[in-house]
């Protein structure tokens, strides 16, 4: 049956070989046989910019999205927090089309709402504001502006202060709002929605207004990857190993 794929939170680096393992079997076996694939963010642990392209990890990772590409399998790209900085280089690369955060598409005859789901998380007031000023064109511009090994040593360090702040930071105020999720299904009229960013991998069913509508939250990929499968049948969470 024809079907489109999900997934987010890959997170892939070169300090990561079983992520990058069970990325590249899933390309060469399992994404080929989609309609197409959506990466809903964080594809990478850290984007420094599309100046980078030339690392031979993020050719590697290129590489076989492009030849997913080439097989047929339409591709879409979706920024996340760590790879907020990917930009039109990468996706052409890539043979992919970059997305606005959220996207609503027609998924066979279901009105689906993509997004990475950081907006969500309303609670974290910390992080909200940050978000708000490295998503600044003119932070980007100037950041961007700066030699490519002073950006990396930056995200490192801004890698090793979230990963700290973490550790003080209550469960609850990491995961997405109930309120944010039903004001942003009002606004789009009450479609299913697809996102990933906190990891907790599972469907949930929510009545807004008076309609209900689903909530995929896709996992993130360690030992083992995670994909959400829709077709004309429905949604369904399938998980994703290299054996």
């Amino acid at each position: 049956m024809p079907h489109t794929l999900f997934i987010s939170d890959l997170h892939l680096s070169a300090k990561q070989p079983r992520s990058m393992q069970v990325f590249l079997h899933f390309m060469q076996h399992t994404a080929p046989k989609a309609e197409a694939l959506y990466v809903l963010g964080d594809l990478f642990e850290s984007w420094a910019g599309d100046d980078d392209l030339d690392d031979p990890f993020h050719q590697q990772v290129t590489r076989a999205l492009q030849t997913l590409a080439a097989g047929g399998t339409q591709l879409f790209i979706m920024h996340g927090n760590r790879d907020f900085l990917m930009a039109e280089k990468l996706a052409a690369a890539c043979h992919a089309t970059l997305l606005p955060d959220p996207t609503l598409v027609n998924l066979y005859g279901t009105p689906t709402l993509l997004t990475h789901g950081d907006t969500l998380c309303t609670g974290d007031a910390a992080y909200q504001s940050y978000r708000s000023q490295v998503h600044e064109p003119a932070w980007q511009q100037q950041f961007l502006s700066q030699p490519l090994a002073q950006r990396k040593a930056v995200i490192e360090q801004l890698r090793a202060r979230s990963e700290d702040e973490k550790q003080h930071k209550s469960s609850d105020l990491m995961d997405v709002s109930d309120a944010a999720v039903a004001g942003l299904l009002r606004e789009h009229n009450y479609p299913r929605l697809v996102h990933g960013h906190t990891h907790r991998t599972r469907l949930h069913l929510h009545t807004v207004d008076g309609h209900g509508c689903e909530r995929w939250v896709l996992g993130d990929w360690h030992e083992t990857g995670n994909a959400l499968r829709c077709d004309a049948a429905g949604c369904r969470l399938e998980t994703v190993t290299p054996y």
